[in-house]
């Protein structure tokens, strides 16, 4: 029997992909991050539901084991994409020392969710690409914003929500406290809050608006827009 690891998605319901709702329909377990994903957003699957906020590495695959062995089909939520700070990989890493398979099912990232929420694209005809980090804390010695703010990239930080002061003062000092910047708060849920900055005000409206979590933080010119044309559009690809 294999395992699923599935994408929940940003948080709005329909934007759960068709493969994962079905997985949740014929599921006889699911294992759901609590701290993020709210029980109630399950109700519809009639699987037994267990909030793994709390628990560790061992008790987490302990718990999937178990349920396997038995025959069971068991489905591992993660929130957003899994790909994107998901850590899975231990998961499935432990999970296959014990001869479980498992399968992942990609989800809509908070990063996409959220520049769509803010109606804009993360790149342009002169950005070369997007880079999705998350700043230092107690997990990370080292996050390299001052080298990523000097690449014409646009920067996507997640996780740092209560490190706003710290992540404009890294940026601005590169790229100037006048560089653009947005944020979503819980994107695509039905208390979403977003907001267009400088660096400079970035702070100070976080602490407004109080909020200390859950937040996607998008910094660089793709915010605003653009005037000129991409050469997808230029008639010159036939």
């Amino acid at each position: 029997m294999k395992v699923h690891f599935i994408g929940f998605g940003p948080g709005d319901p329909e934007l759960l992909t068709i493969k994962a709702k079905k997985l949740l329909e014929k599921a006889d377990l699911i294992v759901y991050p609590g701290s993020i994903i709210e029980k109630e957003a399950l109700d519809e699957f009639k699987g037994e539901k267990i909030d793994s906020h709390g628990m560790s590495l061992e008790e987490i695959v302990n718990l999937i084991e178990k349920y396997v062995r038995n025959g069971k089909r068991v489905v591992r939520i993660q929130s957003g994409d899994p790909s994107i700070f998901g850590a899975i990989w231990e998961q499935i890493r432990e999970l296959k020392r014990r001869g479980i398979e498992s399968e992942i099912i990609p989800g809509v990232s908070s990063v996409f969710s959220a520049s769509a929420s803010l109606g804009i694209e993360l790149t342009s005809p002169e950005i070369v690409g997007v880079a999705i980090v998350r700043p230092k804390g107690k997990t990370l010695e080292e996050d390299h914003l001052e080298e990523l703010a000097k690449l014409p990239l646009t920067l996507v930080i997640l996780l740092g929500a209560d490190k706003a002061d710290y992540i404009a003062e890294k940026v601005g000092k590169i790229r100037g406290f006048d560089e653009p910047c947005a944020v979503v708060y819980k994107a695509s849920q039905k208390d979403e809050r977003k907001f267009f900055c400088t660096l400079k005000e970035l702070g100070e409206k976080m602490r407004e608006m109080n909020i200390k979590r859950t937040a996607v933080i998008i910094i660089g010119k793709a915010v605003v827009g653009y005037e000129n044309r991409s050469h997808l559009y230029s008639g010159s690809l036939l």
